[in-house]
């Protein structure tokens, strides 16, 4: 079968699944399998069972189920609560204080929990009544919390980053360090976004007029000292070389555990809870890895990649714009799919034309960890929307939901464009690492 014709029937195959509603690792797993059986035979089935043997054992992917362990934990340890407190305290007082303090929450949270629902819910449940009790915004309270959630896939670790490095070759180490800069930076654009709207409209977001002890706050930035604790165990390993990213889960896990024991939160209850929590999210992604797996080696073998970057190397274009329809695939996509989905869809595809194209894997990553971002918060089908949704009073509309994110959207969108045109954002600090 012509290549051509191989490229036009997977995805067209891959399209009406998805919009039929069956699930993605189903999808993608059974074109793989019917494709294998029609184009080679009943023979050519049994090289399946032995590739997902090989993709399930991959040593980096046990990474994925350490860190959703590592949040499992967090959440139960109600860290949160010390630092909202902390927060509420010492940048309560500022123009938008309440809301640029959770930002910096969630932040905290992405760079200890590796996924965006943790701090999503948490602080939703703590944050949006706070907030809204003090006369803040409504969307400006749903737009923090969702946006502010989502930098747990960027800020590292990223399960996604994880995920991304096994697939493409790319070290996780150096994607976890590429991730900061920008992590960071986006962190701040929505802190900017908060304070210059409350300056304008002080209305949206008071600061509060309650004054307390020097004494007080100082007393509460105790709270701080296990989640900086945890970071630098994690990330610090991982800079300096000391431990893979497998092992700096592991360290994570069990540091986020010894949170829970410290805090007298630990019990067996939760440690069931955790550990069958993790099962469920581990199982789902593995699925997906699986079928993704099955999909993208009928579409080597059958010659379908080579057509296309055949095709993208025969267009008589420059690179950027070739990068730049890339990443209007990932922002359209992003409204439909889940990041994981993204990926598994699309990376294996583009990455080998962005190494053609003399774009670096690794800032290509990045770009993508920013999309999936996004996809996280994009309407109408982004995650954090239905978790927010779940969580707020009825009187809260999926309506007022989607109104209050659109402007962290074009934040988003403004980053990924800096990180395009200033690479060193997302390259700097992973070109310094030890080798």
């Amino acid at each position: 079968m012509d290549p051509w014709l191989v490229t036009l029937i997977l995805f067209s195959s891959l399209v009406i699944g998805i919009a039929l509603g069956f699930p993605i690792a189903f999808v993608l797993a059974g074109i793989g399998v019917i494709f294998t059986f029609i184009l080679w035979g009943t023979q050519a089935l049994l090289m399946l069972p032995s590739m997902l043997y090989a993709e399930g054992t991959s040593f980096l992917l046990i990474a994925v189920p350490l860190f959703v362990l590592m949040a499992n934990f967090l959440e139960a340890s109600d860290i949160a609560d010390d630092l909202y407190q902390a927060m509420y305290y010492w940048l309560g007082f500022l123009p938008g204080g309440l809301a640029s303090g959770t930002v910096l929450i969630c932040a905290i949270f992405a760079a200890m929990a590796g996924i965006s629902g943790v701090a999503t819910i948490t602080m939703g449940l703590i944050a949006i009544p706070s907030m809204l009790k003090r006369n803040y915004s409504k969307k400006l309270a749903l737009g923090t919390v969702s946006a502010g959630g989502a930098l747990g896939i960027l800020i590292p670790p990223s399960i996604i980053a994880v995920i991304y490095g096994s697939i493409t070759g790319t070290s996780v180490g150096r994607l976890f360090m590429g991730g900061i800069i920008p992590g960071i930076l986006l962190s701040l654009f929505f802190i900017a976004y908060i304070t210059l709207l409350a300056l304008i409209n002080p209305k949206m977001a008071p600061p509060l007029k309650e004054k307390h002890p020097l004494k007080e706050k100082l007393i509460l930035l105790k709270g701080l000292i296990f989640p900086l604790g945890l970071i630098i165990l994690v990330l610090g390993s991982i800079y300096g070389g000391i431990a893979t990213p497998t092992e700096a889960a592991a360290i994570g896990a069990f540091g986020a555990m010894l949170c829970c024991i410290v805090r007298k939160k630990f019990t067996w209850e939760l440690l069931q809870t955790a550990v069958w929590r993790t099962f469920k999210i581990t199982v789902m992604a593995i699925w997906i890895v699986f079928g993704a797996a099955c999909f993208t080696s009928i579409y080597s073998i059958g010659g379908a990649s080579e057509f296309i970057l055949g095709l993208i190397q025969g267009l008589q274009v420059l690179p950027i714009i070739i990068l730049i329809f890339m990443l209007l695939i990932w922002l359209v996509l992003g409204m439909f799919l889940d990041p994981l989905g993204m990926l598994l869809i699309t990376v294996p595809v583009f990455v080998p034309i962005a190494t053609t194209l003399g774009f670096d894997p690794l800032w290509f990553g990045i770009l993508f960890i920013i999309s999936s971002e996004s996809a996280y918060i994009t309407p109408p089908f982004g995650f954090n929307l239905f978790y927010m949704k779940a969580i707020v009073p009825e009187s809260v509309t999926m309506l007022d939901i989607y109104l209050s994110i659109i402007p962290f959207v074009f934040l988003q969108l403004l980053l990924m464009v800096l990180v395009v045109i200033f690479p060193d954002i997302a390259l700097w600090i992973p070109n310094m690492m030890v080798k």
